[in-house]
């Protein structure tokens, strides 16, 4: 009987394998909630105001998908809404627009660092810096003061 690849895999492994697939997944279904609450604070920062038409024209979405997402963010008390006043951020809100904006600013940080030109170390930290665990974070702040 052939040997499987759980197989050749002490439990360990798999556990550890497994943990990893799963912090993937959970960082995927928190990406557009990140994405929306930093462009909210960046709106709200640069223009005063953060409306849905803005959202969805910065983002390339319709304006139906945004209102779907704000109804997701309202209901995880980040956002709060006030008819024909816009979006708010609460203090939940506010907290994960600063973590966020955080981790992209040290993630594009070190990508220049290395090399990377400034717009793709911009584009590519948009991705990476909900992936980056604070471990990791810490050790690319650490990277960043030598």
């Amino acid at each position: 009987m052939p040997a499987t690849p759980e197989s050749r895999l002490s439990s360990t492994e798999i556990e550890t394998h497994a943990e990893a697939f799963q912090k993937s997944r959970d960082d995927r279904r928190t990406e557009l909630m990140e994405d929306y609450v930093e462009l909210i604070a960046d709106l709200i920062e640069h223009a005063g105001e953060a409306r849905q038409t803005d959202i969805a024209q910065r983002l390339g979405v319709t304006q139906p998908t945004v209102a779907k997402m704000l109804k997701r963010l309202a209901e995880e008390n980040l956002i709060t809404q006030r008819p024909y006043r816009g979006v708010f951020l609460t203090e939940e809100g506010h907290r994960l627009a600063i973590a966020t904006r955080r981790r992209h600013e040290i993630v594009e940080a070190v990508l220049c660092r290395l090399g990377v030109d400034p717009d793709t170390a911009r584009n590519d930290a948009e991705g990476i810096e909900h992936h980056v665990s604070e471990k990791t974070l810490e050790a690319l702040e650490r990277f960043l003061k030598t």
